[in-house]
C-alpha cells in the first residue's frame, strides 16, 4: 500500500478499509489509550507522592520534637521536684492567722530593739491572692540613719516573709533626730477554705472574662 493509497482512505467509512489498515488504526487507538491512562496515573501517584512527603517531613518534625522532651523528660522531672520543694519552703515561711499577732510584735519588738521611737504602726486591711494574702502595715518611726539601717536589716532577717516598701526619710523639723515613713508587708499562707475560695473567684472572674470577649464578638 503507497501513500497515495493511505491519502484515498475515506474517514466516514473506516469499515471500507484494508485489514492491514484497521489493525494498525486498532493498535494506534489501543496505544493512545493506554498512553493516557498511564499518564493519568502517573499524575495521581506523583501527587499521592507529594502528599506522603510533606506528611514524612511533619512526621519526623513531631518524632524530633518527642525525642527532644523524651531526652529532657527525667531533667524536667527533677526541675519540678525542685520547685515544688521551693515553693513549699517559702510558704512554710508564711504565717498562718494565729501567727500573724506574734509576727507584728516581732516586728515591732525589732524596731524598738534598734532604738527607734514608734510614731505610728498600723496594720491595714489584707489582700488575698491565689495561694497567700498580703497585710501592709504603715509605719513611722524616729531615730538616725543607724537605727534605721539594723531596724530594716532586723526585719529582712526575721524567720518570716517581711518587705519593706516606700521608705521616706524626713528631718523632725529643728531637730537632729529624723522620720522614717514606710510601708511593712509580711504574708501569710491561706487556710484550704480560703484557698478554695479564691481559686472559685479566680475561675469565676476567667468565665466572666470569656462571656465578655464573646458578647463583643456578637
Amino acid at each position: 500500500m503507497t501513500l497515495d493509497d493511505l491519502n484515498k482512505l475515506d474517514l466516514q467509512n473506516i469499515g471500507g478499509w484494508p485489514l492491514p489498515v484497521k489493525l494498525v488504526a486498532i493498535l494506534l487507538v489501543c496505544a493512545a489509550i493506554l498512553f493516557a491512562g498511564w499518564q493519568m496515573d502517573i499524575k495521581n501517584q506523583r501527587e499521592t507522592l507529594a502528599k506522603e512527603e510533606t506528611m514524612e517531613v511533619g512526621l519526623k518534625e513531631t518524632l524530633e520534637q518527642k525525642q527532644t522532651k523524651a531526652a529532657n523528660l527525667e531533667a524536667l522531672r527533677v526541675q519540678k521536684q525542685e520547685m515544688e520543694q521551693s515553693f513549699s519552703d517559702l510558704k512554710r515561711q508564711l504565717p498562718n492567722k494565729a501567727e500573724v499577732a506574734g509576727l507584728l510584735v516581732d516586728i515591732s519588738q525589732t524596731g524598738l530593739g534598734a532604738g527607734l521611737e514608734f510614731q505610728l504602726f498600723k496594720p491595714g486591711n489584707e489582700v488575698q491572692s491565689e495561694f497567700y494574702a498580703e497585710l501592709p502595715i504603715q509605719i513611722s518611726v524616729v531615730g538616725d540613719y543607724h537605727q534605721f539601717g539594723e531596724f530594716v536589716s532586723g526585719v529582712a532577717a526575721l524567720p518570716r516573709i517581711v518587705t519593706t516598701h516606700d521608705i521616706n526619710i524626713q528631718k523632725k523639723g529643728e531637730e537632729e533626730k529624723l522620720v522614717m515613713t514606710a510601708t511593712a508587708k509580711t504574708y501569710r499562707a491561706l487556710d484550704e477554705e480560703e484557698e478554695q475560695a479564691a481559686e472559685k473567684m479566680t475561675k469565676d472572674k476567667g468565665k466572666g472574662k470569656g462571656k465578655a470577649k464573646g458578647a463583643k464578638k456578637k
